[in-house]
């Protein structure tokens, strides 16, 4: 193809056509060699089009725009429609001084072809230049005769009306580019593509132009930041954003990508296509990323053991190794500015706003499931700085369990936001823009951290340690019975912090009932090394219970200020767990608990078989001691009983610790078929000793027995399981399932009352004695022993389920109540002690003693009876 700097006239050129200027200027291009060909312009010869509309030159305020000429836009219209992309030849007949040439333009590759300014004459959209016609140039008369037909038929220009109806009223600025974008958002509007300098590289400018300059096209307008409009082009053969990236002319932009809606991903996986092939702009990459690329599309499936905070958690690998792993592109909630409250420990998880929502919402999630982990990037460790902290090197992933990814759900409920990178910096999420996206949304509903409303405050009391705290806590945790919690650390096999929900408190919970391995820790005489099977008690606790949900039953506490008792998960009682797996051995204290059985069993049979810490355990032979028994005065045959219901006559009710379970089964099963076939309100019909189940005030459904029955709204009820009485409307009442019958399991609330005790007749004093035992032993598990039987109910001596003291005997000791001395020659010991006790407290002047022994005047007159 010749390109002649110096063209001769009458030479005939072949060229693509390139860009229209006007209906009689058009430029064209030859084809590339090496980069973006040469540009020509080229004028038609003989004819003249309207000029185009020009805009005012910036900074220039005397200048005005331009407005199109008549017909100018529709004989540019016309040219780009018919030649734009298209092979053209052309001869040059004239070559002015300044450079600018004049000839005849043909369709197609030699002079057969379409005419252009021929045609543009005939539409009526071109005047041909009479003053420099030659009589003798076939071409020139053949324009002006096209021009006479075009006048006679009124086409174009000559039509009546002079053609102002032609010209665009054209708007350079736009008012409030944001409500034009929202009006038209994401609507394809059609267009044809200008041309925009940009300061980019010459080839994909070409590359861009030669695929949309003046084309039709279709714009899809996403969004409006700081007055700048941003938009898709679509051309009919594709996404010009798409096949920039693929030819590695463009880069994916981090702050626009949240608002494309053509699918982010093509763009992402088009940029990956052209880094593999390392082309042009992203010559420059890491050779890092390409040995870890292949990582990327590796998905492992691990069990998480433990959250460490909003973004990194700890995950047991299929090698059993444990590794902490990061959120990728993500960054937890954290504090601005410094901590005001200097003289105030600083707990991060509750003390960083949203920080504590961002951990439950992850433990909820993830503790204890599979979830699958795909690799993103590794960064490495970096040593301190001036102002910065040391990093290890972090595995940063992205996590997903049921196809959900979980940073991405972080984001979008606002408890966390997402990383911003340099634009070389390629170590982010594989899922980076559905972040972004999760981000946006987060930020425009105005969720998490981004709410305009005041951060929820978590005000958590940490009383470990705190052994007046503790002691205030410990009623409530021990009437409470089973109370969830959730553990937030595990300190050794049997010693683990927990967080109390209902309470809003941090405790340090011992395992009762059991004495584990002790660990390795700091003591003031050195470091106290651990015991064997220490390590593996820890883990094996941890990976049980570390923050799971569980209920703890709460006994007793020590002098540290940490509370003692039971664990359960999922219906596994955490101490005999570590017992079966001959991790730890039975204290004596499990003697009176309820699971003392199961414990022993259960060290007997890895005593016998030899496991881990009972490796090394050799049986002591038994020596056969002749002991010399004597007579005892009373049987002592205590058993462990909990204290329901204590009445105002000082009678009281309770439950064997042995059948508890069965009750809490039959209770639990129950319910469940109550909710499963709830009765029928008021369709029951109460009579006197009928056996019904009766809702109680906490909206429970128990076990009871119809007392009395003064109306549909006025029956007397006896919770046979519990001892308590309650007058209720019959419509809170309903019949006793079969399968849940006294038959099934016998009433579980037994009467009793003192032995060796007379309450003082005077309701005052009886009123101190009453709230005395209620305070002491009520909804507590104590020791109990017949001592001999009633008129109406056994008497029997009571013993506190920690100290073994007598009850009774305090009471006595207290001068609250007097001594009822019995005749049996077996109790005599007993009343005794009884009796000495009850004169120690009248010399001190306690209680009923104050004004002395009152049994010598006339008892009567002052409210008391022997």
């Amino acid at each position: 193809m010749p390109w002649l700097s110096n063209p001769r006239q009458g030479y005939l050129f072949i060229f693509f056509l390139y860009l229209v200027l006007s209906g009689c200027a058009i430029i064209v291009r030859g084809q590339p060699r090496g980069g973006p060909p040469p540009e020509r312009q080229i004028n038609l010869s003989n004819i003249r089009a309207g000029a185009m509309a020009r805009r005012a030159a910036q900074g220039q305020p005397d200048t005005k725009d331009t407005p199109d000429e008549p017909w100018a836009f529709q004989a540019r219209e016309f040219l780009r429609k018919k030649l734009i992309g298209k092979e053209v030849c052309f001869t040059v007949e004239i070559r002015t001084a300044l450079g600018r040439e004049y000839g005849m333009v043909y369709l197609g590759k030699d002079t057969t072809g379409e005419n252009i300014a021929e045609s543009l004459v005939n539409e009526g959209l071109a005047t041909v230049r009479r003053e420099g016609i030659r009589g003798n140039n076939p071409e020139q008369a053949r324009l002006c005769e096209l021009e006479d037909q075009a006048k006679s038929s009124k086409k174009g220009m000559w039509t009546e009306g002079g053609g102002t109806h032609t010209i665009r009223d054209l708007k350079y600025t736009i008012e409030n580019p944001r409500n034009f974008v929202d009006s038209l958002h994401q609507k394809p509007i059609n267009a044809d593509g200008t041309e925009t300098p940009e300061p980019f590289a010459a080839e994909a400018k070409f590359f861009t132009e030669s695929r949309l300059l003046q084309r039709d096209v279709q714009i899809i307008l996403e969004s409006c930041p700081n007055q700048i409009i941003l938009g898709t082009i679509l051309h009919p053969n594709g996404n010009i954003t798409e096949l920039l990236l693929k030819e590695g002319f463009a880069r994916c932009v981090d702050w626009s990508m949240a608002v494309y809606t053509q699918g982010a991903e093509k763009l992402r996986a088009a940029e990956r296509c052209e880094t593999l092939r390392l082309l042009d702009v992203r010559q420059d990459l890491d050779f890092f990323f390409f040995f870890f690329f292949e990582e990327k599309n590796s998905c492992f499936l691990i069990n998480v053991m433990q959250v460490v905070n909003a973004d990194a958690m700890v995950v047991k690998l299929n090698s059993g190794e444990y590794k902490t792993i990061h959120l990728s592109s993500i960054r937890p909630p954290r504090i601005e500015g410094e901590n005001k409250d200097k003289d105030k420990r600083f707990r991060p998880l509750y003390d960083i706003p949203y920080m504590f929502e961002a951990r439950e919402f992850l433990r909820k999630k993830l503790i204890g499931k599979k979830v699958n982990v795909t690799v993103d990037y590794i960064r490495a460790a970096t040593g301190p700085g001036e102002g910065t902290p040391a990093f290890p090197e972090r595995t940063c992933a992205t996590v997903t369990i049921g196809g959900i990814n979980i940073a991405e759900a972080l984001v979008s409920k606002g408890l966390a936001t997402v990383i911003r990178y340099r634009q070389d910096d390629d170590q982010r999420s594989s899922h980076y823009d559905e972040l972004l996206a999760a981000e946006a949304r987060a930020i425009k509903n105005g969720k998490g951290l981004h709410s305009k409303k005041e951060v929820p405050i978590h005000r958590v009391a940490d009383i470990s340690g705190e052994t007046q705290k503790a002691k205030q806590f410990l009623p409530f945790l021990q009437r409470a019975g089973r109370s969830e919690a959730v553990v937030e650390y595990v300190f050794s096999g049997s010693r683990l912090k927990l967080y109390m929900p209902k309470e809003t408190c941090l405790i340090t919970f011992l395992l009762a009932g059991i004495e584990c391995p002790r660990s390795s820790r700091n003591l003031p005489g050195g470091m106290q090394v651990a015991e064997p099977f220490s390590d593996e008690a820890m883990l094996f606790t941890k990976e049980l219970v570390l923050q799971r949900e569980v209920e703890v039953e709460v006994e007793s506490m020590d002098k540290a200020g940490n509370f003692i008792g039971w664990l359960h998960i999922e219906g596994v009682n955490l101490s005999v767990a570590l017992v079966e797996n001959a991790l730890s051995k039975v204290h004596f204290t499990a003697e009176r608990s309820a699971y003392y059985k199961t414990l022993v069993s259960a060290e007997e049979a890895c005593r016998q078989r030899k496991e881990k810490i009972w490796a090394n355990y050799e049986e002591k032979p038994v020596e056969e001691v002749v002991h010399l028994s004597e007579e005892k005065e009373r049987v002592a045959n205590y058993r462990p009983v909990y204290v329901t219901e204590i009445t105002d006559t000082l009678h009281f009710y309770t439950q064997d610790v042995e059948t508890g379970g069965q009750l809490e089964s039959l209770m639990e099963t129950m319910r469940a078929e109550i909710a499963a076939q709830p009765p029928v309100e008021g369709s029951y019909s109460a009579r006197r000793g009928d056996y019904c189940i009766s809702k109680f005030a906490d909206g429970e459904w128990y076990r009871a027995r119809v007392e009395k029955v003064e109306s549909p709204a006025k029956v007397h009820v006896f919770y046979i399981d519990y001892g308590n009485r309650e007058v209720v409307s019959s419509t809170r009442l309903a019949p006793m399932p079969p399968a849940f019958s006294t038959r099934t399991l016998p009433a579980q609330a037994t009467e009793y009352a003192f032995a060796f005790i007379l309450i003082p007749q005077d309701e005052d004093a009886r009123a101190d004695v009453v709230d005395c035992v209620v305070r002491d032993i009520q909804n507590s598990q104590c020791l109990l022993n017949v001592e001999y039987s009633g008129a109406t109910c056994p008497f029997v001596t009571i013993q506190f389920g920690d100290t073994k003291d007598d009850v009774g005997l305090g009471l006595v000791k207290e001068g609250l109540v007097m001594v009822d001395v019995r005749k049996e020659k077996h109790l005599q010991k007993m009343v005794t002690e009884y009796l000495n006790s009850q004169e120690s407290a009248k010399s001190a002047r306690l209680n009923i003693w104050r004004y002395g022994d009152f049994r010598a005047d006339d008892a009567d007159e002052f409210g008391y009876s022997r």
